[in-house]
């Protein structure tokens, strides 16, 4: 579903990124763990078309997508949701699943409605506080709304950009439930994480991303019995 070859992006002439290849099939779990400033958040910035890339491709069913816009690439089935959740405040959460949709209500208005329907199903606090201004939620709620939001497009490969950050435990284990769930769904989920442990218990395989390189690769079993990546990134880690 997603292969990329040789990538290198960055910001302004800082090279963030180094050659980096890796790919995601359909109906996998695939996490990228890493040290803050590994460049996680830059790699998903960059296949969403948020940053210009300067070398590599990125291919997203075949198809490149260096110059494409990213409501384009929200479009052909790719979503992401961002770090902080960046729900719109001022707007209810109602408002902030329909303007997810939005490509989907060009198409199709009763389609929308089915995959609102849907949201609610897998997030039934949302319905509740569906007439609820966005920026009173909870923490938690509020993650749970970003997701629904991305979901609202119909997305083949939803990217998750540090989905846990700043929440409670009992809600932590919530979400990587959500995320398990995704998948049985038929989504395809690359999951960017830095509770490296609950990430690699629910992925099929995994990627170890250090100062813009993939250093480690291989089944997300394997790694949480490897010693480097226990010592590095699972150590202080706990989650039930």
């Amino acid at each position: 579903m997603l292969k990329i070859r040789n990538l290198e992006a960055g910001y302004g002439n800082l090279r963030v990124l180094k050659r980096i290849s890796m790919h995601v099939d359909p109906g996998e779990i695939v996490t990228i763990i890493g040290a803050n400033g590994a460049g996680k958040t830059t790699l998903l910035h960059s296949i969403a078309g948020l940053l210009r890339i300067s070398a590599g491709e990125v291919l997203f069913k075949g198809r490149e997508l260096r110059k494409t816009a990213p409501e384009k690439i929200v479009g052909l089935g790719c979503s992401l949701v961002p770090e902080g959740r960046q729900v719109f405040a001022t707007m209810t959460v109602y408002d902030n699943l329909i303007l997810g949709g939005y490509v989907q209500y060009k198409k199709d208005k009763q389609a929308v409605s089915r995959e609102l329907e849907n949201i609610y199903e897998l997030f039934p606090v949302l319905r509740t506080r569906a007439d609820q201004l966005a920026g009173t939620l909870s923490g938690g709620e509020q993650q749970m709304l970003a997701m629904g939001r991305a979901l609202m497009a119909r997305p083949s490969l939803v990217m998750m950009d540090e989905p846990s950050t700043g929440l409670a435990p009992l809600i932590v284990r919530d979400i990587f439930r959500i995320i398990s769930q995704l998948r049985e769904a038929g989504n395809t989920v690359l999951l960017v994480e830095q509770n490296a442990k609950a990430a690699l218990r629910i992925a099929d395989r995994g990627y170890v991303l250090e100062t813009g390189k993939i250093i480690l690769q291989g089944p997300a079993a394997d790694l949480l019995e490897n010693r480097d990546v226990q010592r590095a990134y699972l150590g202080r880690e706990k989650i039930e």
